[in-house]
C-alpha cells in the first residue's frame, strides 16, 4: 500500500482535519466554504464536509438526539481521517455540541492532525440569520434536541482557535482563521 507520507509528499502538503463547531446560524458551513476557496486558490486539495450535506447523504438515517449526534459525529471523523491519510485538507462544518464528541473526533482523527475552531455568535445573532426558521420551530417545540434552545452546547473549552462571526466581518473571520492555519498549522 501507498504509504501517507507518500501521498503528501506527491500532492506536496500535509492532510489535517479543520472542524469548525458552533451553533446553528454562527457561520460555519460560509466560513469552511471561504476558507476551502482561498485554500484552493493557493494550490491546497481541500473538502468541505458540512452537516446538512452529510446528513442528507451519508447519515439520512440518523435523527437529532444525542446518541445520533455522537454517531454522526463519529462518522464523519471516520471519513475525515481517509482524507487525511491522502494528505487532503479536510474542512469539517459540524455543531459537534459537546466537549466529549469533540474529544471522540480528535481522538479518531489524531491530535496532531486536528485543529479545532470555534465559531462563536451569540444565540440572538444565530437567531437573526436562521433562514430556515429552524431556531422559530424549535422554539415552537416543533423540533426537538435544537441545540442552544432544547439542547445544550458545550462551549469548547480549548479550541486552537476562535472566530467571534457576531463581531468581525466574513471577510475579518476568514483572515483571521486564514492567517492562523498558514501560520501556526504546518500544511506543507
Amino acid at each position: 500500500m501507498i504509504s501517507r507520507e507518500e501521498k503528501e509528499l506527491k500532492i506536496g502538503q500535509k492532510g489535517k482535519v479543520i472542524w469548525l463547531t458552533g451553533l446553528s446560524g454562527a457561520g460555519k458551513t460560509t466560513l469552511g466554504i471561504l476558507l476551502e476557496n482561498e485554500l484552493f486558490e493557493m494550490g491546497y486539495m481541500t473538502k468541505v464536509l458540512d452537516g446538512d450535506t452529510i446528513r442528507k447523504e451519508l447519515n439520512y438515517n440518523l435523527g437529532y438526539s444525542l446518541k445520533d449526534r455522537e454517531e454522526n459525529n463519529r462518522r464523519v471523523a471516520e471519513i475525515s481521517k481517509m482524507f487525511v491519510s491522502c494528505g487532503i485538507i479536510t474542512i469539517c462544518c459540524f455543531i459537534s455540541p459537546t466537549e466529549q464528541i469533540r474529544n471522540s473526533a480528535k481522538s479518531i482523527i489524531g491530535e496532531d492532525d486536528f485543529i479545532e475552531v470555534y465559531i462563536n455568535s451569540s444565540l440572538e445573532v444565530c437567531k437573526q440569520r436562521d433562514v430556515k426558521g429552524l431556531y422559530t420551530k424549535a422554539i415552537n417545540g416543533e423540533i426537538k434536541y435544537f441545540t442552544g434552545i432544547s439542547s445544550d452546547f458545550d462551549i469548547p473549552l480549548a479550541p486552537d482557535i476562535e472566530i467571534r462571526t457576531d463581531i468581525l466581518s466574513e471577510d475579518e473571520s476568514l483572515n483571521k482563521l486564514l492567517n492562523f492555519i498558514l501560520t501556526k498549522v504546518s500544511l506543507k
